[in-house]
């Protein structure tokens, strides 16, 4: 028997993988690692399809440069290899397109101290890249949330961990950003028109953000697998995920979440602000499976414009999903209108809502005041309200004194161990709310109409002005006839001691065409003046914010608009006149108070003085008005004065199936055609 000794001679392939692993550094280091060129060299000549960062050196006092050098080099495949220490980066990290990215376990890559001072600093950065893919299971992304709070750092929101901007095919897995200066991951826009698209996010926690867990701005065809959003704390809205656009061409579409949670968030679990989109966005598509909402202020709270304009289409679907002990309600749903975008709750479960809050409900529906349309649109498949407290298993708060209709499905409540089933229909609801709505007109559309004087040989006073302040966004018509000169004044006042920014002033005239005018300064005469080029009604907007507008010394007859159908007084008395047109024999004002305290009272009269409404105190009321003839137009007054209790501040009125006209003298009033 030959023992045979057997010498094996290694491959070149063996010989060149040896020599590689002699080129990845030794852990836990104490100093720096210098650069390996000869590493960089081969990256840079496509020999290596991987590349590790800390070829590029590591400094643990800063590795900024050699972390953005290895992403920037163009390997497919880079590691950021577990040194034992921090990576700590001292500026945004810029991703780059076609690269795949792992974060060993136990990886953080850290703020440095001091550094971020730009508002809108992040720490990852992709904007208009493409085929991204980051990888990180137990790797950590950190920010320094408590330093942004403080000098020399001025007060932002958007200080990221990761801001994905109009990017494509991205791929985020395993991750955990924490302690962000805004949002633990943004999904935002780098280019208008330009959605992120392709977006799959699996396995991630975002944990003690600034502002949001996760902000979707603009996305379509976006994946969430079993990510978590917890803790989030420090400027509104601190949600866990929040859908909201900024503008009308940004796009939520094809959005799907599997078996995600949100926990422990100061603001609401999953929120949709939606009152950026309107008729004319694409329309939205949003599902979630088998998500799960845990100790947040409202589990969901779902907010859209209440109107045919502002109003998207589309569908948002909850499957399968629980909504448990929320400091308000589980579902929150405001200002929507039965049209446009649906919402379905299908096989959900809602416990323990609201507890130390008995007036609210597990569900609550809202209106704003300043709404026309009704609430609605809502669909309940299935679900189930757990509750301790005795009380309805939906509520409906609805200053705006609409309706709540096209809310179905069945609802079943299992209270101290007893069940009810409830099917919404249209009986159950007015039972629930037998107050819920006033008398329903329809809005008055302004779109296309022109004007004209109602008495065009009245003899008109110059300089004449009015007392109304207006608040917000306020509006004029004022009518002029080609070649003559038009001088008005707009005085903007603060309210409160909040600052008040140069208000946007511009004149709209008949034929369309917007003319920019100089900005009106706060507390100050701002005087304007122009020339008409054609004759007919000029809309004068005067975009103050918070602020109030009052307009005078007006040289031509003019009339307070109100384009979306809301007057928005602040303690403004007096008489304003205006025109119930002929064909009129039913009309309606809605006049609502700021709040609990902030009342009015309010005095209607009739063509000939006398009259016919009356009314102190109103926090939300109606009066319903009905002339005996509607054979010609007639002109009425409405009287505001200060309420027996309460303050005259903050009111709305609506004048319902009427022009939104309200004249400062009788002779100044337009007549639409």
């Amino acid at each position: 028997m030959k023992a045979v000794f057997l010498l094996s001679i290694p491959t070149v392939a063996t010989i060149f993988a040896f020599v590689s692993l002699l080129t990845i550094p030794l852990r836990s280091v104490q100093g720096k690692v210098p650069p390996n060129e000869k590493a960089i060299k081969e990256v840079k000549e496509g020999k290596r399809k991987v590349a590790y960062a800390s070829w590029w050196g590591f400094d643990p006092e800063d590795a900024t440069e050699a972390l953005q050098a290895a992403i920037d080099s163009g390997a497919p495949k880079v590691v950021v290899e577990n040194m034992g220490r921090p990576w700590i980066v001292s500026r945004t990290i810029k991703l780059r397109s076609n690269q795949e990215i792992v974060f060993e376990k136990g990886v953080i890559v850290e703020a440095k101290e001091g550094a971020f001072l730009g508002k809108g600093d992040c720490l990852f950065l992709a904007a208009l890249q493409r085929n991204i893919t980051i990888i990180g299971y137990g790797a950590v992304l950190r920010m320094r949330k408590l330093d942004y709070t403080k000098p020399p750092y001025e007060k932002a929101e958007w200080r990221h961990a990761l801001s994905i901007r109009s990017c494509e095919n991205v791929r985020v897995f395993g991750l955990t950003l924490a302690s962000s200066g805004g949002d633990g991951i943004y999904l935002g826009v780098a280019k208008r028109g330009i959605p992120n698209s392709n977006i799959h996010i699996k396995d991630v926690i975002c944990v003690d953000n600034y502002r949001q867990g996760i902000s979707v701005i603009s996305a379509e065809n976006v994946l969430m697998e079993n990510v978590v959003m917890r803790d989030t704390s420090g400027t509104p809205p601190m949600a866990g995920i929040d859908f909201e656009p900024n503008d009308p061409t940004e796009v939520l579409s094809n959005i799907v979440m599997r078996n995600c949670t949100v926990q422990n968030n100061s603001g609401d679990g999953f929120a949709f602000y939606l009152h950026n989109l309107n008729s004319t966005s694409r329309p939205i598509s949003i599902r979630l499976e088998g998500c799960r909402s845990i100790g947040n202020r409202r589990s969901v709270s779902i907010s859209i414009g209440n109107s045919k304009e502002k109003t998207v289409g589309g569908i948002i679907e909850f499957v399968d999903c629980k909504f448990e002990g929320s400091e308000g309600a589980g579902i929150y749903i405001a200002q929507k209108p039965p049209f446009g975008c649906k919402v379905r709750f299908v096989r959900c479960e809602i416990s323990d809502a609201a507890l130390k809050q008995p007036n609210q409900s597990p569900i609550v529906f809202a209106s704003a005041r300043g709404n026309f349309e009704p609430v609605g649109g809502v669909e309940f498949v299935d679900c189930v309200v757990r509750d301790k407290v005795e009380r309805l298993p939906m509520a409906f708060f609805n200053p705006a004194g609409v309706e709540l209709t096209d809310v179905v499905g069945t609802l079943t409540l299992i209270r101290n161990g007893q069940t009810t089933k409830f099917e919404l229909t249209r009986d159950l609801l007015n039972e629930w709310f037998p107050q819920q709505a006033f008398k329903v007109f329809p809005k008055f559309e302004v779109k296309g109409l022109k004007f004209a004087p109602l008495f065009p040989d009245a003899r008109f006073p110059q300089g004449v002005s009015s007392s109304a302040r207006l608040r917000g966004l306020a509006e004029f018509l004022v009518w002029a006839n080609a070649g003559e000169k038009v001088t008005f004044t707009l005085k903007v006042l603060p309210v409160g001691k909040v600052e008040v920014r140069p208000a946007k002033v511009t004149v709209t005239t008949p034929s369309g065409k917007v003319i920019g005018m100089k900005d009106a300064l706060a507390e100050r005469d701002n005087e304007y003046e122009f020339v008409a080029d054609e004759t007919g009604a000029f809309r004068i907007a005067c975009d103050a914010g918070r602020a109030t507008v009052t307009l005078s010394k007006c040289s031509h007859r003019f009339c307070l608009f109100a384009g979306e159908g809301t007057f928005h007084f602040l303690g403004t008395v007096g008489d304003f006149f205006f025109l119930v047109p002929k064909r009129v024999k039913e009309f309606g004002i809605k006049v609502m108070g700021g709040d609990g305290t902030e009342l009015v009272r309010v005095i209607v009269r009739d063509g000939i003085g006398r009259v016919v409404a009356e009314q102190d105190n109103i926090a939300v009321g109606q009066f319903v008005i009905t002339r005996e003839s509607g054979e010609s137009d007639e002109v009425f007054s409405i009287r505001f004065e200060r309420p027996s209790v309460g303050v005259l501040e903050d009111f709305f009125v609506q004048l319902q199936g009427i022009p939104p006209l309200l004249a400062p003298v009788k002779e100044a009033l337009l007549k639409p055609y």
